[in-house]
């Protein structure tokens, strides 16, 4: 079996990982972990989204944050943008990348952002137009392609017709989303086969939650598959708010941690990741759960909180 020499991580967490915080997570401490992630090797990081605080109050310094953030040479930091007012902000600051979501359930889709599916796909056509005249990549994002905390299991063809749908907009990778991590291997290769289908592998990305801990084991099905590009979150933080029993992300560690086990490059430094992750688990009053940060940092001598 051939496995790539390569991976490309797209680090989440200061999105996707700190979006569910319950206590407001201060703007210095959101750009220190930006920072930390780029001096680790991170070369790609969803630094914010630039939504309504009124729907995810985490996010409300988006502006602050993406202005304060050290720009990394050769470091790519997209932003999670919903709309059209969302994308002006963005590109007033020069933003170079975004990404935007929708979902392969129909419920899902109503409860995050209030409109169908379809109705999802037309409030992108705008949007997407704006942003490809300002030079602007775009990245989808596809949530519940493997079950729907309100509709149970979702059917691998709804998943490639909606991921068929945004990579025709102009999308040049779509992350296909285990939003609440039921996901098992033989279920997502079948999910990934359905799609490719439609979509180059090429253009796929995974993106796993670790909820019933099978994270790795989905991430290593899909490697089987030809997936290159994984979404992760440091310390494995995150989850959505709309997603009710919703755990972590896969922790970027033990991804990291992973992948080099098997002689995958990641140009990752994973002792640095570990301390960034640590970092911000100090700052959260958390104890991370990665088993690989708690492993290393120990034989360091450094306690967590």
């Amino acid at each position: 079996m051939a496995f790539p020499t390569q991976v490309n991580i797209v680090e989440v967490s200061p999105r996707d990982g700190l979006q569910s915080e319950a206590v407001f997570v201060p703007t210095a401490v959101k750009i220190e972990l930006i920072n930390r992630l780029s001096a680790s090797g991170c070369s790609r990081i969803e630094a914010t989204g630039f939504v309504s605080p009124k729907w995810v109050p985490q996010m409300a310094d988006h502006t602050d944050v993406y202005s304060g953030i050290i720009k990394y040479p050769g470091v790519h930091y997209p932003v999670l943008v919903p709309n059209l007012p969302g994308l002006e902000q963005a590109l007033a600051l020069g933003v170079k990348e975004i990404a935007v979501f929708t979902a392969a359930s129909e419920t899902f889709t109503q409860k995050n952002i209030h409109c169908s599916i379809e109705e999802s796909f037309a409030r992108f056509k705008t949007m997407f137009a704006r942003a490809k005249a300002s030079g602007i990549n775009i990245r989808g994002y596809v949530s519940c392609v493997l079950g729907c905390p309100y509709e149970g299991d979702i059917a691998p063809e709804r998943v490639a017709y909606v991921a068929a749908r945004l990579y025709d907009m102009g999308c040049y990778e779509i992350s296909l989303g285990d939003t609440i991590g039921v996901g098992t291997p033989l279920k997502v290769q079948q999910m990934l086969q359905a799609v490719a289908k439609k979509v180059p592998l090429s253009a796929l990305a995974g993106h796993f939650h670790d909820t019933y801990g099978q994270a790795l084991a989905n991430i290593y099905a899909s490697l089987m598959l030809g997936i290159r590009v994984f979404d992760s979150s440091v310390a494995g933080l995150g989850g959505c708010p709309y997603a009710p029993g919703a755990a972590g992300n896969v922790a970027s560690e033990d991804l990291v941690y992973l992948l080099h086990g098997m002689g995958i490059e990641t140009g990752i430094d994973l002792t640095l990741l570990i301390e960034t992750g640590h970092f911000i688990c100090q700052q959260l009053g958390k104890v991370s759960n990665s088993k690989v940060s708690k492993a290393i940092l120990a034989k360091r001598g450094v306690n967590h909180v």
